[in-house]
């Protein structure tokens, strides 16, 4: 199956409703979308959604690395020479995942069209849905439970809160909100690593009776010996995100028993490619896995949702970087009931309106 055109786009999206994390507030996001067509006439789709802090790139690097290097190296080529095709653009575009992460899905996309299953199938299949949390970003207390509220409407029963910013404004914003909703609502707490040690250990504390889910990325990410003293001191699970990119991360974090999960975000890794790799490293040590994601379009989002649906030890999804999306493209691909994340039955990743792209 010879890939016979390419064409990269951008495309900056607005945030219905603005966030802030411990370093950085958000309000818009800019993401690129690959075409990749081939002489059978099959189209494969792939995102890339690139963050400075989080990837390393912008959207003109993931633009230079289409033009400099993607397209080049893909013009011509077999799509079933996928490990090699995604060998060479590591060596190429080491820093540049989210890059290569578009072509990643693109190809998937690709060779489970000509299968003719969707892509979780072709991967493994394990399950067909799975629960996604929500994310509420630092806020007062009253504002956190207005959101939360509206969640809840709509049938989440995950929520994923941002802090790192106050320690003692995090736990009692959590105190307040577990009181106000109940216990049957799952809560999981993200320091985007805000706290040193101390306030790791006062967080745990304090938020004890809040039976909060689990704990993201504590500590800063250079750090990994300070993340295992706070895993090592936590009764909560605690999870690594900003401190794995690479499956030499998570051999490292694996093998000086870091933490108790991880959280494994396409974009960061490079796609399904190594990620498949990273989340078996994972599960040999004995570590729990969590599929998260950037500000992405439906397109990334599927890439992800497909992937997590596929392996066993992932047990958690955070796959709601869409939902707050304005303008998006790849709008109503994916299907949510009661917060349940669930894959089109089409072939490949399952975007079927391929002339109603507005690019």
């Amino acid at each position: 199956m010879k890939i016979t055109g390419l064409q990269c786009f951008s495309k900056r999206m607005k945030l219905r409703e603005p966030y802030s994390i411990s370093y950085e507030s958000v309000d818009t996001c800019e993401n690129l979308f690959l075409r990749i067509s081939t002489r059978e006439g099959f189209t494969g789709w792939g995102c890339a959604a690139p963050d400075l802090p989080v990837t390393g790139e912008t959207a003109g690097d993931v633009l230079h690395s289409f033009n400099s290097f993607i397209e080049p190296q893909l013009l011509g080529r077999d799509v079933f020479e996928y490990s090699r095709i995604m060998e060479v653009l590591k060596h190429d575009l080491q820093e540049k995942p989210s890059a290569r992460t578009m072509v990643d899905s693109a190809l998937y996309d690709l060779i489970s069209q000509k299968t003719g299953v969707p892509l979780y199938r072709l991967l493994g299949g394990y399950r067909r849905s799975i629960p996604t949390s929500v994310t509420i970003g630092i806020m007062p207390p009253g504002e956190t439970l207005r959101h939360a509220n509206e969640f809840l409407k709509q049938g989440y029963r995950i929520l994923k809160i941002k802090g790192g910013k106050n320690v003692q404004e995090d736990i009692e914003n959590l105190c307040k909100l577990r009181e106000a909703i109940g216990r049957e609502v799952k809560i999981r707490f993200d320091a985007n690593q805000g706290y040193t040690l101390e306030d790791s250990i006062q967080f745990i504390s304090g938020t004890r009776d809040v039976k909060i889910e689990l704990f993201e990325q504590p500590t800063i990410k250079s750090d990994l010996e300070l993340l295992k003293q706070v895993t090592h001191k936590s009764a909560v699970p605690v999870m690594a995100d900003e401190s794995l990119l690479s499956l030499g991360d998570v051999f490292k974090i694996s093998k000086n028993h870091c933490t108790d999960l991880i959280n494994i975000k396409l974009m960061k890794t490079g796609g399904i490619y190594d990620a498949i790799h990273i989340n078996s490293v994972a599960r040999a040590a004995g570590i729990g896995a969590m599929v998260g994601c950037m500000d992405e379009s439906a397109l990334g989002i599927a890439a992800g949702l497909h992937f997590t649906l596929s392996r066993p030890n992932i047990k958690y999804a955070d796959l709601d970087g869409h939902l707050d999306l304005i303008d998006d493209p790849f709008l109503g691909m994916l299907q949510i009931v009661s917060g349940e994340l669930i894959p089109p039955e089409t072939p490949g990743l399952g975007w079927t309106g391929l002339k109603e792209v507005n690019l």
